[in-house]
């Protein structure tokens, strides 16, 4: 049994099982899918911290580590590692809680990535004061 620990100062900001749809023939979910899963992952850090409107203006790095499969329950945890003037970097692991022959855990993938706060009319602007 494999088991890799979520790190405690992340919290978990989003719990998703991928279906059948999200894999191919084989039961292997498509990078794309979880890449979408990861952005809304580190879209709420970034939204609260922004109190309003983000957009994802960077992928500053994204690992595949492990496989994901159908069935997997797959947990991301995010923590904000960086913010500027409008920006705010975000930093998302991804662990997959498989159910085969016996339970276990791994990390199947990180990734940082940059928002910026915008306006109504989608214009940069300032993060508000803490």
């Amino acid at each position: 049994m494999s088991t890799t620990l979520p790190p405690h100062n992340y919290p978990a900001v989003l719990r998703v099982m991928p279906m059948p749809a999200d894999a191919n023939i084989h039961g292997d979910v498509f990078g794309g899918w979880i890449m979408s899963q990861v952005d809304i992952a580190g879209s709420i850090p970034a939204t609260r911290r922004a109190a309003g409107r983000v957009a994802t203006v960077a992928v500053n790095a994204f690992t595949f580590k492990q496989p994901v499969f159908v069935g997997d329950l797959l947990s991301f945890y995010a923590t904000i590692t960086h913010t500027g003037r409008t920006s705010v970097t975000v930093s998302v692991e991804v662990y997959a809680e498989r159910q085969r022959l016996e339970a276990e855990v791994v990390k199947v993938t990180e990734a940082t990535l940059t928002y910026v706060a915008t306006d109504e009319q989608r214009h940069s602007r300032p993060l508000p004061p803490i």
